[in-house]
């Protein structure tokens, strides 16, 4: 999405003529069927070169009327949503068993350090996701969060290549061919009729030899403000492919950013304040989808703790990324903001991918990391410059 926003903007518009237009585009919500980013945007930027605009009014006006041409793309609260889209939803609801909710985030985070209520950095926030991940027996999905600036592709490549706890026959929530209602829970959902919980199930078998992956970079990239050295790196972040945005903000203020303009992020904010949602077929979601228009900010005023996410749904997807990371990044020296490594380093302890805790509660007690003392750290800053 970042590539097709930038290309349309230095192609159509100068820096000040685009400051009384981009920010006015409204960016549709996910589309039911989860159908790609980049598909959408390809579709509207060949629509806004056909008709070639001659100003940044026309320009506003020819990608409003991209987005209503794609029917697909458009969410509506009033029709029936596919099966996975409630799946999906499910594991957000403000409910203690969902998988990640703010109680299940906020219990986590004790095992972190952070009390409840406290001020969660990207750092804590990615550490957090990665344990929750192991409780989701519903998708196979391998969170990585490195650890000294460094992403090592040996360990990243035995991760993925490992059984998920959905192929070790464990039970998870599956079967559900109706919308979820707020009175079954995931593992309702998985029980026999007899009341027995299942012990396998059909889609918990894994069909692939790779984990799709969800990788997090954090990174100081700076003491009290970003270090302007490390701006070009940020943005060829955003070029590639694989990016899922960056988490980051000002100080007690954490922003999504999805892409930039210029020396300008793109961000979304989710600073409102909404009513609980309870899962079911005819709930009103509006507030799980992006209905306020995304905003900018000057690089220069980001705060320089942030996460890079990168998601690679196939080994050779995530290659790919290795590949333009060592092109566009580890090649260039002012712009190594981390380090790609092919091996694990002899001095770190030997890396062992995370399982599933044999427990039969929930909470932070769950897990006792073992390699806290190797965790990355919010107050570090990059020194290899």
């Amino acid at each position: 999405m970042t590539q097709h926003t930038s290309r349309l903007c230095k192609c159509y518009l100068t820096k000040k003529e685009s400051d009384g237009a981009l920010h006015q585009i409204t960016l549709p919500p996910q589309s039911p069927n989860l159908n790609s980013v980049e598909m959408v945007w390809d579709e509207v930027d060949r629509r806004v070169k056909e008709k070639q605009p001659t100003s940044p009014q026309h320009l506003w006006e020819l990608l409003q009327e991209g987005w209503k041409s794609i029917p697909a793309w458009r969410w509506r609260a009033q029709g029936g949503q596919p099966e996975k889209y409630h799946r999906i939803l499910h594991c957000f609801l403000d409910r203690k068993d969902s998988c990640y909710s703010i109680h299940q985030m906020a219990q986590m985070g004790v095992g972190e350090g952070k009390s409840v209520g406290e001020w969660y950095g990207p750092n804590t926030v990615a550490q957090v996701l990665k344990k929750l991940a192991l409780f989701d027996d519903w998708n196979s999905l391998a969170v990585y969060v490195s650890m000294d600036n460094t992403v090592v592709i040996e360990d990243i490549k035995k991760q993925c290549r490992q059984a998920s706890s959905a192929s070790r026959l464990r039970p998870r929530p599956c079967g559900w061919q109706e919308p979820f209602t707020s009175r079954e829970t995931p593992e309702q959902a998985c029980s026999h009729t007899d009341g027995h919980r299942a012990t396998t199930c059909p889609h918990s078998q894994s069909h692939s030899d790779w984990r799709p992956l969800l990788l997090v970079i954090p990174l100081r990239m700076g003491i009290n403000h970003i270090n302007p050295v490390y701006i070009q790196a940020l943005k060829e972040c955003f070029k590639m492919p694989q990016s899922c945005g960056v988490l980051g903000g000002k100080p007690n203020l954490a922003y999504y950013f999805i892409g930039f303009v210029g020396e300008e992020l793109i961000y979304l904010d989710p600073h409102t304040t909404q009513s609980a949602v309870e899962a079911g077929s005819g709930v009103d979601d509006q507030s799980y989808h992006c209905l306020r228009s995304p905003r900018r900010m000057k690089i220069t005023n980001l705060d320089p703790s942030v996460a890079l996410g990168f998601f690679c749904k196939s080994e050779d997807d995530f290659d790919s990324w290795c590949n333009l990371v060592q092109q566009e990044i580890q090649m260039k020296r002012n712009l190594r903001m981390f380090e790609l490594v092919e091996n694990h380093p002899p001095h770190w302890p030997p890396f062992v991918p995370p399982t599933k805790p044999e427990v039969q509660t929930t909470g932070a007690e769950f897990i006792e990391s073992t390699d806290k003392l190797f965790e990355s750290e919010e107050e570090f800053e990059i020194l290899n410059v």
